[in-house]
């Protein structure tokens, strides 16, 4: 295996763990029944933690998270265009996603799930970076604007479903 491929395996596991934990929350804990108002009020607020990501996302390649984050954990920079594909391939998954949620198709949340866990994880980890570093890392401006998107959505997901069972 090459030193590159190995990196960005070993690199993205903490994502692993929140595809999995997305899985399991669309399987259990997707709405089935959400009123029109309700789905189109979430898919605003998630249409708008798209556009924050995509800040994020700007944020941490002008400062080279692809080339910190790596050598933060000991293995070698991804290259620059593996880290623009990965992080335009979610942008629009999670946008096509949206199609899916307005005609409440359950697989569609799938990519909410995760972009619900992978924003709190931006919140939880580039603080935590920058802290380990004693200092700024790639992401950390735009990693609580992003977390708190992630926080609302969940809460949006989570009232939901309080209301569906009353």
């Amino acid at each position: 295996m090459s030193e590159q491929l190995r990196s960005i395996l070993l690199g993205l596991s903490g994502l692993y763990l929140a595809l999995i934990i997305s899985f399991f929350l669309t399987v259990y804990k997707s709405p089935v029944q959400m009123e029109k108002g309700q789905r189109d009020n979430l898919i605003n607020f998630f249409l708008l933690g798209i556009s924050v990501q995509c800040f994020h996302f700007i944020e941490e390649y002008i400062t080279g998270f692809y080339v910190r984050f790596p050598k933060f954990l000991g293995l070698s920079p991804w290259p620059a265009g593996f880290f623009v594909s990965f992080n335009l391939f979610w942008i629009a998954v999670w946008t096509a996603s949206v199609i899916g949620i307005r005609r409440n198709y359950r697989a569609a949340y799938f990519p909410l799930w995760f972009f619900i866990t992978g924003m709190i994880l931006n919140l939880i980890a580039h603080p935590l970076l920058a802290l380990a570093n004693k200092g700024y890392f790639p992401g950390l401006f735009t990693s609580p604007l992003a977390g708190i998107m992630g926080i609302i959505l969940l809460n949006k997901m989570i009232i939901t479903e309080t209301r569906e069972k009353v």
